[in-house]
Order: C-alpha cells, then structure tokens, then sequence
C-alpha cells in the first residue's frame, strides 16, 4: 500500500468516529440522478475521478471493459453467511473475481447492522480492499461507513438494498457510491400485482390476502410492506393479515399458523420464499402462495403449479455484475453510477418482466441458487 493510501486510509478512519465527522468533509448522502448522471471510477485519492457514463447495464458483459492487469481485492458485506440470498450474490463475486484478477472475501454479519458497521470500519481501516460490495442490512446505519471508504479511494459498489433514506429509487443517495438496486417499492408493487392477479383467477369475493412481513426492524422491508399494501388497495382488495414471517421455513410456518387461527379463509399468501415454503405445509391446496425470490426451489413450486409466482431475482448475475461494476471503476473505467435490477438477465436467457414469474413466465427460467 502506498504512503499516500495509507494517509487516506488513516484520515477516512477517524471520519468513522461520529464527534469527528463534521471535520472531515465527508458529503451528506445525496441524490446523483438517474441513468449514471453521477461520477465513479478510480482507485487512488477518489472514488469520483472518472466521469460517469450513461448505459443500461443489463449484467457483467454490458459492464465497460477495464485494464485488468493489476490484481485487485473485493469486500463484500452481504446480509449473512447463512442466507441463501446472499449466498448466490457472493457466488456471483467470487465467480467474477476469479475470473478477472482479483480476489474476494465475504464479512459476515449474521443480519445484525451494527456488527456490518464494524466489519466496514475494520476492512476500511486494514487497507486491503479497493472494491466494497455493501448488502446492508440497515442502509442508514452504514452511511458513515460508506462516505469514509468512497473518501479513501475505494469504489463502493451498494448492492440490492439502498444506502440511504429513501426506498424508492436506484439513484445513489451517498456522493460517488455506485448502486445496483433492487428497488424496494417496485419489489413489493410487483408482488401486489401478483396477488391481485391471482385473486382474478381464484375468482372469490372478497378475496382475503394474508402478507407474511420479513423483519419489521428492517426499514427495507417496512418500505416493501407499505407498497404491498398499497398496491393491493388500489385494486380493492383486503389485507385480513399482515405479520412478521421472517426469512426461515420455520418463521414462516410459524406465521402461517397464528393467521389462520384468526383468518382461517385466507386466499393468497404472500411471503420470502422462506416462510412461504414453511407456510406451504400448513395452508390448504386452494391457497395461491406467492413467494419473494427466485431461488430453484421457488420457481420449480411455481412451475410444478404448487405455487401462483414468485419475484425472481437472477441473484448470482446480480452480484457477478456488481463485482464488475467496482473493479472496473477501481481501475479507473468510467461505469454508470445509477443501476438497477430491472434491466438484469443472465447470458443468453429473455428474463420475465418486472421480474414476475408466474406458470405463463416460468418457462425457460432456472433458479440461480438453492434455499
């Protein structure tokens, strides 16, 4: 590490400490605008040297290609090492690391935002990494980490869940972060209109909708919650239920059973691919089950007709994009700082729209991880 990154280095650590932040000049999280109006790229002195271009980036080959002739390291703050989402999201880094001269390493948190928090500083502070992939759990709580790692020269890549305030928008909320989002509202209008769409084909009246909430402490998924609820008022149609199912079989089932003890006559569950698999073994086979994610197991249910859709996410892609994102913006390439999932498919495959895989969509379409 050279002399001048290591005083960057030094001086972005004790902007970590909340009584010296005013002093350190670090930028309040703001918006850069849509379609990469930010700027990104480069590995020494700012995150922000190199002008941003404006291109849809669709997975890793759409990523400008990058001088890959120094090797280069990624950190990667995913959720946790348990969960199989954050798992096809590391496979997909270390996949691309590998692949392009570089090496990979995941910090395990174990959901809990604070711990990922210390974990930035640490890594932040060893001076090992030019590239951050952050998955935060609390996309405010990770703020400082953040501006401190943009502020000494490493590329921080924020992806799935927003850093930030705002749940609605892919755009990046902390100056020269660059972000591949999942947009935590359009997430949860694509599974109300799943819902809605499978009341229509159950034809009942009213049709009673039970949403199984992921972890209410999340603002992400309170975020997600809200768009639901809204999605499926707007097409009139009730909430009989709406109660933390977590991301567990075991959660879900759990939930599963209090709802139909006060709301036996539920029609379409809603739910993580977790809980929905738990709630799976205690509904009835007339229930229309819609799960988040698009892990093999939930698109095969969806394809065997066991359940109505899932929101599928091509998860691995995702995070095989996210690594070439940061590397090539770590080695000085130009790269949009606004992304999003919208746009992901992997190589060779017309992925469904918004997203939404349902008997019609399914076909073609694998699960790129196992729950």
């Amino acid at each position: 590490m050279t002399s001048r990154r290591q005083r960057q280095v030094a001086l972005a650590a004790l902007c970590l400490t909340p009584l010296l932040l005013a002093g350190c000049g670090v930028d309040a999280p703001a918006s850069t605008g849509a379609g990469g109006g930010g700027e990104a790229g480069g590995s020494a002195g700012t995150a922000s040297a190199q002008p941003a271009v404006d291109i849809d980036i669709t997975g890793p080959d759409a990523v400008p290609a990058a001088d890959e002739g120094e090797a280069k390291s990624i950190a990667f703050f995913g959720f946790a090492r348990a969960n199989s989402f954050a798992n096809a999201t590391w496979s997909g880094i270390e996949q691309y690391a590998q692949a392009h001269n570089a090496t990979a390493q995941f910090f395990d948190p174990n959901f809990d935002a604070q711990t990922q928090v210390s974990q930035m500083q640490d890594a932040l502070t060893s001076g090992r990494f030019d590239v951050f992939v952050v998955q935060a759990n609390d996309g405010q709580a990770v703020i400082p980490a953040v501006q401190s790692a943009i502020s000494a020269g490493i590329s921080v890549v924020v992806e799935f869940t927003p850093v930030g305030t705002a749940y609605d928008s892919a755009d990046p909320q902390v100056q020269g972060a660059l972000t591949l989002i999942d947009v935590p509202t359009d997430n949860g209008k694509a599974l109300g209109q799943m819902a809605v769409d499978a009341c229509k084909q159950l034809g009942t009246q009213p049709c009673q909708v039970a949403y199984l909430e992921g972890n209410r402490s999340l603002p992400l998924d309170n975020a997600r919650t809200e768009a639901v609820k809204q999605q499926l008022s707007s097409a009139g149609i009730e909430v009989v239920a709406s109660v933390e199912g977590g991301y567990t079989n075991d959660s879900g089932r759990q939930a599963m059973q209090d709802v139909l003890q006060s709301d036996p006559d539920v029609d379409v569950v809603i739910g993580s691919t977790q809980a929905i698999a738990g709630a799976e073994g205690v509904v009835g086979q007339d229930v229309a089950l819609i799960g988040n994610g698009g892990s093999r197991q939930a698109l095969d249910a969806v394809r065997d007709g066991r359940w109505f859709g899932a929101y599928c996410t091509p998860e691995v892609t995702a995070g095989q994009t996210a690594a070439a994102l940061g590397l090539a913006a770590a080695r000085g390439t130009a790269v949009p700082a606004s992304n999003d999932y919208a746009g992901l498919a992997p190589s060779g495959v017309a992925w469904p729209a918004d997203m939404i895989c349902t008997s019609s969509t399914v076909t073609g379409i694998e699960g790129q991880y196992d729950e």
